[in-house]
């Protein structure tokens, strides 16, 4: 399948542990053990989770199976889902 091929990553400003960038896998690893260890034994608050504002459900139209199959019949199978060509 095309789309699990290596993909070149997208020009962004690198992960940063310690004022470093995380641009080999190696430091990438250390920063994610190192923080990982950190936060391992602290306490955790679940109450702020409280403060996150509800939104209401989002409502879909209704839509046969003909419909969607028709829909995405046109879509390749070797890419992957994404906002590229589906509205």
């Amino acid at each position: 399948m095309k789309w699990v091929d290596k993909h070149k990553l997208l020009a962004i400003k690198a992960l940063q542990y310690n004022g470093h960038p995380c641009i080999e896998i190696n430091n990438l690893w250390q920063a994610l053990h190192q923080t990982f260890n950190t936060a391992q034994n602290n306490q955790i608050n679940m109450n702020i989770l409280d403060e996150i504002p509800s939104k209401p459900p989002s409502t879909w139209p209704s839509f046969s199976n003909e419909e969607f199959t028709s829909a995405i019949d046109k879509y390749s199978n070797l890419s992957a889902p994404g906002p590229d060509r589906v509205s």
